[in-house]
């Protein structure tokens, strides 16, 4: 079997997809608000991908064979919240509705208990 484009086909949407998807698109560039706070949008990226070819019979013995074939690719950005950095203290703004199943909500959660935290150590620290 002859080599078909299917390959080239495929690798030249991956590159056009990896273009697209930058640390960048998920993670924004900070915003700076004249009252000290920053504000760094977060996004969410979801990507399918799909190809598939042919390779027909030829019409006479000898002639190339005739291919066939194509991919889609999709590729969805939705903004999901912010991150506002506000004297040291990171908070996690959702724009999305809330949590619809556990994992969901753990994640929700990770910047309050890392606060929590800090707050724990800092007073430990002090009573020291």
């Amino acid at each position: 079997m002859d080599n078909n484009p299917i390959g080239e086909l495929m690798q030249n949407t991956m590159e056009s997809v990896r273009n697209i998807l930058k640390v960048d698109t998920v993670v924004g560039d900070p915003i700076y608000t004249p009252d000290g706070i920053t504000l760094v949008p977060i996004s969410k990226v979801s990507v399918g991908f799909g190809g598939g070819g042919v390779e027909f019979t030829a019409k006479k013995a000898g002639e190339a064979r005739p291919y066939g074939g194509g991919n889609a690719t999709g590729v969805k950005i939705e903004p999901i919240g912010f991150l506002v950095i506000k004297e040291g203290v990171v908070r996690m703004i959702n724009v999305t509705p809330p949590a619809s199943n556990t994992v969901d909500r753990i994640i929700d959660l990770v910047p309050q208990v890392m606060d929590r935290v800090d707050a724990f150590i800092e007073k430990q620290k002090s009573d020291k």
